[in-house]
């Protein structure tokens, strides 16, 4: 709901004080929310490269006319957005794997290629749907080290992840559901020793 995929049913979802519930998804985008999945959704037949800068086009300003007629103002813009996907491959670490197909690449750098596309938005918020999931503790910690990174740069994330160890070592806020209902909110020192938490996640003593 937060990124209009889903509509919602009532209440409001209110961003940089504008509401956004009920939005279009690319609108949203253009507001400055973007998301990874949980499940990968790259481009798989583009080069790592083509799917940034796919992810910047909503930035962009010609649509229509430029691209057919390709004209200067088009293929500045172009060159433009080539660059910051550029730039950004080699934030997150791709930048000699530009020109490869997304399909051909690790998962670890999909997922890292996924961020990349999602940052060409030029977000306010990023939100990351379970980015270590099927990842070894290596992946794990590399991806962390990124989205510390992306913080950073000043984009707020929001991080959706069942990883306690990843959620502890880069939450500065944590919230915590049990069957869709919040449970507990805080850093994550007080978090973890929530009573309420411990029965949730680790059982009742004697149960």
């Amino acid at each position: 709901m937060l990124t209009g995929v889903y509509p919602g049913t009532r209440g409001d979802i209110v961003f940089c004080g504008d509401p956004i519930r009920g939005k279009e998804c690319h609108d949203i985008v253009c507001r400055g929310v973007s998301r990874t999945f949980q499940n990968i959704r790259l481009f798989g037949n583009m080069t790592a490269l083509e799917n940034v800068m796919v992810g910047r086009h909503g930035r962009t300003k010609e649509f229509l006319l430029g691209p057919l007629l390709r004209t200067s103002a088009f293929k500045a813009e172009e060159k433009e957005t080539e660059r910051a996907a550029k730039e950004l491959l080699e934030f997150v670490g791709l930048k000699a794997l530009g020109n490869e197909l997304a399909k051909n690449l690790p998962y670890g750098a999909q997922r890292k290629l996924e961020i990349a596309r999602a940052l060409a938005a030029e977000p306010k918020l990023l939100i990351l749907d379970e980015p270590t999931a099927g990842m070894n503790p290596t992946e794990s910690v590399d991806l962390v080290t990124l989205v510390r990174k992306v913080r950073d740069r000043g984009v707020t994330v929001l991080l959706i992840e069942h990883q306690m160890r990843v959620v502890m070592d880069i939450s500065d806020r944590v919230f915590v559901f049990d069957y869709g209902v919040k449970i507990a909110e805080g850093k994550p020192k007080e978090v973890v020793a929530n009573a309420r938490v411990i029965e949730a996640y680790l059982g009742k003593e004697g149960a």
